[in-house]
């Protein structure tokens, strides 16, 4: 069966099982390993279809595993992420199981952590100065997603009066998932292209391609949650706040209060979110059709790949977008 004849769902399956053996081939430190255990490898998955697309799939071995190398690495990134969200979120669970800073202690999980980066980085380096410089700034963006939420969230009610309209507090929570969540889908995307040995605009139709997907992840991520009845202990909690009354005090509002607002909202902020998900996926799709991108069959998938990712999340509360 030729490459090109192959589906979507077949593609990411490759990719899955080939950066799974990647891993085990580069990854040595059995702690970093089992933080990498377990992860959907979405991000990587995105930055192997870019590499796809702009190679056609004409790549030599060597360059498909100097790629694969390269998916390690934003894995890394990303689960290095999720080792201090876990931390800064106070989350005990990650995937059904105790949080890394659980099994080990706070103190070995930040340090994990920053050698998770530094591994990347290192790696980062060896696919030259473009690679290593995106890394850099995508971390740097993330880090300032982490900051802006951890200080919104920190806000009492007098300091959030700035944030007096629904659009003024969306803004908000828009930038906070663009750098938080979006940017790492963002680099994924660029760093394939970049594997491709791409130049000039291309990088930035990959780049904008990725950070759509993310920001319709993030949106999908958070609708997961509400139709579950779960807490969202992130910036929606002040931001329901501020829709549902200007007068109330987040000091005193309780667990069960918040979930009253969300029932009695539930609906509206369903369809608030699933309308913003299918704009992101529908500016993604018009990305994925830029004539700057070669013609392949990769490239017809770049257009199929937004809803897929989304939908396979929103499958478990009964949501196809």
């Amino acid at each position: 069966m030729k490459t090109q004849t192959l589906s979507l769902e077949q593609i990411v399956e490759i990719s899955y099982k080939d950066l799974e053996k990647k891993i085990d081939e580069i990854i040595t430190d059995q702690q970093i390993k089992s933080i990498l255990n377990g992860g959907k490898r979405l991000r990587s998955t995105l930055a192997h279809l870019a590499f796809k697309a702009c190679t056609q799939g004409n790549e030599t071995y060597e360059q498909y595993h100097k790629a694969l190398e390269g998916g390690v690495v934003i894995e890394l990134a990303h689960a290095a992420s999720l080792v201090h969200d876990d931390i800064i979120d106070e989350d005990v669970e990650r995937r059904g199981k105790p949080a890394f800073h659980i099994k080990t202690s706070v103190s070995n999980a930040l340090l994990t952590g920053h050698k998770m980066l530094i591994t990347g980085f290192n790696i980062a380096l060896r696919h030259g100065k473009d690679v290593a410089k995106l890394y850099v700034e995508s971390w740097d963006e993330v880090v300032n997603g982490e900051l802006d939420e951890v200080n919104f969230n920190k806000q009492d009610i007098k300091n959030l009066k700035n944030f007096s309209t629904k659009a003024q507090i969306f803004e908000a929570y828009n930038k906070i998932i663009d750098l938080k969540t979006a940017a790492l889908f963002s680099s994924a995307c660029k760093a394939g292209a970049l594997e491709a040995n791409m130049t000039g605009d291309i990088l930035k139709v990959f780049s904008d391609y990725g950070r759509e997907i993310g920001l319709a992840y993030q949106l999908a991520d958070d609708l997961v949650d509400l139709a579950n009845g779960e807490m969202i202990d992130s910036v929606i909690i002040p931001l329901l706040n501020r829709i549902e009354s200007k007068t109330s005090k987040l000091s005193i509002l309780k667990k069960r209060e918040i979930k009253k607002k969300f029932a009695k909202n539930k609906d509206k902020i369903e369809q608030f979110y699933i309308e913003e998900i299918k704009m992101h996926l529908e500016r993604a799709k018009v990305l994925a059709k830029s004539n700057l991108i070669p013609k392949s069959h990769y490239k017809n998938l770049l257009e199929e790949l937004p809803s897929y990712i989304i939908n396979r999340m929103l499958k478990e509360i009964n949501v196809t977008v």
